[in-house]
């Protein structure tokens, strides 16, 4: 496939699109800064400029495509993980308008241009804990797709926004847009730097739900959704299938979640941030996780 996946040089981009360009896909990066990875070619893009995303979108990835002499190929799928990747980097304004101005251009463009699928990066902040002040509980666990998105801060407030921005493009044009409502990324180096301490605490997990995805499994993800066709508009939740913490699932339900409603029941260290949804519906299955290096 020929694939334009924006803001590639982040911290699940840069796993995932040398997976991609191994695969024999032409992977081409739109970003404020390049990534130095075989196979993939890079274009500094301002995606809040929707002249900007346009034309990138709409034009070579590479030197190579000039050789046929047949024009320029159209892409076959955007993948859109460009964005403020949490509050308190900028301020909450500008976080609001770079993550949602940019995903309108990015879909605008794809539609405009017949590119037929947008798979783009959602959040677990939608479901309103990540960033809440103070402690707030989910509503039920497993939290599924079908939990309440009531954003507290300007990144989930976005996120949901920009769900909203794909569903109405999806309706409109009748392309697939996939939204991926992505749990806390975790790059393998991250298991023996940072996992201990969730060991010591499992309260350092709490707003992330007590789970996590591992960057190469979001890789597969990704993999699934360009591989599957004809879904039209649906979000799903990426995550591990275990529990980013040492302690079994009841412990978590009897010290963080006393009285919350149990949805689905749930055994030994399974995710309380459900992915069933992707497994049924993309045949997403998760290969890695912590306990594989802590044991």
């Amino acid at each position: 496939m020929r694939i334009a996946f924006t803001g590639g040089s982040g911290k699940a981009g840069r796993h995932i699109l040398p997976m991609l360009a191994a695969q024999g896909h032409t992977v081409l990066n739109l970003d404020l800064v390049p990534l130095h990875a075989d196979g993939v070619d890079n274009l500094i893009v301002d995606l809040t400029d929707p002249g900007q995303v346009f034309s990138a979108m709409s034009g070579y990835a590479n030197f190579r495509e000039l050789e046929p002499g047949k024009g320029v190929p159209k892409f076959d799928a955007v993948v859109h993980f460009a964005a403020l990747a949490r509050i308190l980097i900028q301020p909450d304004c500008e976080t609001f308008r770079v993550n949602t101005v940019s995903t309108y251009n990015v879909m605008e463009a794809a539609v405009k241009l017949g590119i037929p699928k947008v798979i783009f990066a959602s959040s677990e902040t939608t479901y309103g804990i990540c960033f809440a002040d103070g402690e707030v509980k989910p509503d039920y666990i497993p939290v599924d797709e079908e939990h309440p998105t009531v954003p507290h801060d300007a990144y989930a407030m976005s996120k949901v926004a920009n769900e909203v921005t794909g569903r109405s493009f999806q309706a409109r044009s009748g392309i697939d847009i996939y939204g991926l409502r992505i749990n806390n990324v975790i790059e393998p180096e991250e298991y023996t730097t940072a996992f201990p301490a969730f060991m010591a605490d499992p309260a350092l997990r709490r707003r992330n739900i007590f789970a996590y995805i591992d960057v190469r499994d979001l890789g597969q993800m990704v993999e699934c959704c360009l591989a599957t066709d004809g879904l039209g508009y649906e979000v799903f939740n990426v995550s591990n299938d275990d529990l980013s913490v040492g302690i079994s699932n009841d412990e978590v339900r009897a010290r963080f979640y006393d009285g919350v409603p149990v949805k689905r029941e749930m055994t030994g260290n399974g995710t309380m941030y459900c992915n069933r949804k992707a497994k049924a519906m993309l045949g997403f299955q998760p290969r890695f996780s912590w306990r594989d290096v802590l044991g």
